[in-house]
């Protein structure tokens, strides 16, 4: 295994090389996917540092798991079943903790998951760290044939370069979105400011009069039902805007995500009720059930002790789709539910639906997603 080492004879940073990466990142724009985004950064590594092939694995907070979010020369749907972490995958945790670009030859694959030993038979696999300030993004694996010499300390600093540069650049993304939050905490914040200075102050109003046990006069009586029409109209408006954080845009759905934490949690035994696999969720409700679910999930595997967990989806009453994540582990008291759920309960709020959680029978814990399909 080799570490990246400065090169005394070239100039550390390559001005042409910065302006390809650029070059590439510019094109996301017309497709602001985080795939495209991540794939632009594995193109950039194998033009600049002449590899074949590159894939980026990063935590994935929408899907709360390290996935590969970016590949090139190489299809992105060969990892997706790939468990990774920095304890499956040993040369990525030595490579973020070190801070240095790991050569791995097909004789030293020891330190590499069996699933991708294929991919290193004929070649030499590099792990570059993309990781600023002491912050892990994720690693770029990428290889090249065994025809190729292997990396010179040039060729290993331009890596570690790259490395850097793309962990520059996704933290730039994460700061937009960052930006984003922030706005739509900034429109909660009006939202409730809006509420107490029209809504509540009305009612409050209204409540002392009552509450003075003063007879009303009939012209007081119209005033009250005015200013109550009043509040009730200023509530609506108010109630227009939304409630709570969005689920997280995927490119997944819902039965591929039932089958993929099927595999990653063999023990909890997780089913799919027959007849689910007909039912159709729109589009725009995938990512609001996906959460739902692999908060469901999450929570019997790290607090109950199941035999099995069932999924089901049905369409009741022809308009409303309803998902049920049921496990039967509940070991003692049943906890207090955690913010995982109440935030899952708020998104689903912000279409018109709901989110019931609670054990339904002794030992027997259900957590119920119910919205409407017509939210015209």
């Amino acid at each position: 295994m080799e570490s990246h080492i400065a090169p005394q004879t070239e100039p550390t940073v390559r001005i042409d090389a910065l302006e390809t990466f650029v070059e590439l990142l510019s094109r996301v724009e017309a497709d602001p996917s985080s795939d495209a985004f991540y794939s632009r950064l594995c193109e950039a590594t194998c033009r600049l540092a002449d590899m074949d092939r590159a894939v980026i694995f990063r935590y994935d907070g929408a899907r709360r798991r390290v996935r590969a979010a970016g590949s090139f020369g190489i299809p992105l749907e060969a990892f997706a079943d790939a468990q990774v972490t920095v304890e499956t995958v040993p040369v990525a945790r030595e490579s973020l903790l070190e801070d240095r670009v790991i050569e791995i030859s097909s004789a030293m694959a020891e330190g590499v998951p069996d699933e991708f030993k294929d991919l290193i038979r004929e070649s030499t696999l590099v792990c570059t760290p993309m990781a600023a300030a002491g912050r892990w993004l994720g690693v770029i694996l990428s290889d090249r044939g065994p025809d190729r010499p292997p990396l010179g300390d040039s060729e290993r600093y331009l890596l570690y370069t790259l490395g850097k540069t793309a962990a520059l650049a996704a933290f730039a993304r994460l700061a937009t979105n960052k930006q984003a939050q922030a706005r739509q905490l900034q429109e909660r914040m009006d939202l409730a400011r809006e509420v107490h200075e029209s809504v509540i102050q009305r009612l409050f109003g209204i409540q002392l009069v009552f509450s003075s046990q003063a007879e009303l006069s009939p012209a007081a009586r119209e005033r009250i039902g005015a200013e109550l029409q009043a509040a009730l109209q200023d509530l609506r408006r108010a109630l227009q805007r939304p409630l709570g954080r969005a689920a997280a845009e995927t490119d997944t759905t819902l039965l591929e995500e039932v089958e993929r934490l099927r595999r990653e949690h063999r023990d909890l035994h997780l089913t799919l009720r027959p007849g689910s696999e007909d039912v159709f969720i729109p589009h725009d409700l995938e990512p609001l059930a996906q959460s739902v679910l692999a908060e469901a999930v999450r929570n019997a595997h790290k607090h109950a002790g199941p035999s099995k967990v069932e999924v089901s989806l049905e369409i009741k009453d022809e308009d409303t789709l309803v998902v049920d994540v049921i496990n039967d582990g509940v070991r003692g008291k049943a906890r207090q539910h955690g913010m995982g759920l109440k935030l899952a309960a708020l998104e689903a709020l912000q279409v018109g639906g709901i989110v019931e959680f609670g054990e339904r029978e002794p030992g027997t814990w259900r957590v119920r997603l119910a919205v409407p399909l017509d939210r015209t």
